[in-house]
């Protein structure tokens, strides 16, 4: 816990501007409830989400450190910043402190780490809007959906900053904290939160924008086959058979294939060792690429971190069969 209030502390205070009060303080209550919150300086935290874990199985996420530095980050995104009780009020604070919280842990343990919670994230993601009982709202008009203000929220927001660069991600959360720091009339949305990130984007990205914070928007990639061959020189040619689709849908699950608009990404390991990794755009459906790598691959994959909402993550990579 100290080690997450620290390590989330340095990482906001740079990213997202000063924080406000002279200690931050970490008090326990019994397990009787299982969560924590956030008040100016202080956080209660429930004995049974953190003060009794085990945590020493070392490949295991140090989810003690996640849910304190997902805390502090409210010090930001809920108290300086406040949010009208309005669609998208989640979106303001708790996707942005998932983030938050996701950017500390990457930096303490590594990419391998986090992408386990956001596999978590998917999961829950997924089963949440199949059990929707009213309409799957988009990220930026969130009402009282968890799955969507905090899955879907971690998700988007993490491939938002591999899409734009963490820096101008930071650059627009932190302009805008600048600007609506304490602001009560009028409260805060996400629509005024949204306008921040669109001006730090790229032009070519800001359909991207539209569709993670205001549609709905799952991908279906898979690597149908893979073989590589040697060349004369050494190297190796790998060829990927992948199925490509894109899909939105509406707020019931009614899903309409889309356009395949954007770059994907593909890559080729030899064990844990990337050999290759790029974006090529590519047609939806089926399709065909080859690559070169210097050293014999052992396996290819297609968005082969799971960065998109894909309901089937597991066909994203294959063996490789060498001839």
């Amino acid at each position: 816990m100290v080690k997450g209030t620290r390590r989330a502390l340095d990482y906001y205070s740079a990213s997202f501007g000063p924080y406000p009060h002279k200690d931050v303080r970490i008090t326990e209550f019994p397990l009787y409830q299982q969560y924590a919150r956030s008040f100016p300086g202080v956080i209660p935290f429930s004995e049974s989400l953190g003060f009794i874990n085990d945590l020493r199985d070392p490949d295991g996420v140090d989810h003690v450190f996640y849910v304190t530095a997902h805390e502090v980050a409210h010090q930001w995104w809920g108290d300086q910043v406040i949010a009208a009780n309005a669609q998208g009020s989640m979106m303001v604070t708790e996707s942005v402190a998932e983030y938050a919280a996701l950017m500390a842990l990457e930096k303490e343990f590594g990419a391998a780490k986090t992408r386990r919670i956001l596999r978590f994230d998917l999961d829950q993601y997924l089963a949440g809007r199949g059990k929707e009982l009213v309409v799957e709202q988009p990220l930026v008009k969130v009402e009282s959906q968890l799955y969507i203000g905090y899955r879907k929220g971690s998700m988007v927001f993490y491939r938002l900053r591999e899409e734009i660069g963490e820096a101008a991600l930071n650059r627009a959360l932190k302009n805008f904290v600048s600007a609506h720091r304490y602001q009560t009339a009028s409260y805060v949305t996400s629509r005024d939160l949204l306008a921040a990130i669109r001006a730090e984007t790229p032009a070519d990205k800001q359909d991207l924008l539209t569709d993670l914070f205001e549609r709905i928007v799952v991908y279906d990639n898979r690597v149908k086959a893979a073989a590589a061959v040697q060349r004369p020189d050494g190297q190796w040619d790998v060829t990927m058979q992948l199925q490509l689709a894109k899909l939105e849908a509406d707020g019931k699950g009614k899903e309409s294939l889309r356009t395949y608009d954007e770059p994907v990404e593909i890559a080729v390991f030899a064990g844990d060792r990337e050999l290759m990794r790029g974006k090529r755009m590519m047609p939806s459906g089926d399709s065909s690429v080859t690559v070169t790598v210097r050293e014999k691959p052992s396996e290819v994959g297609v968005d082969p971190y799971n960065i998109l909402i894909d309901p089937v993550p597991g066909d994203n990579r294959k063996a490789v069969s060498l001839n």
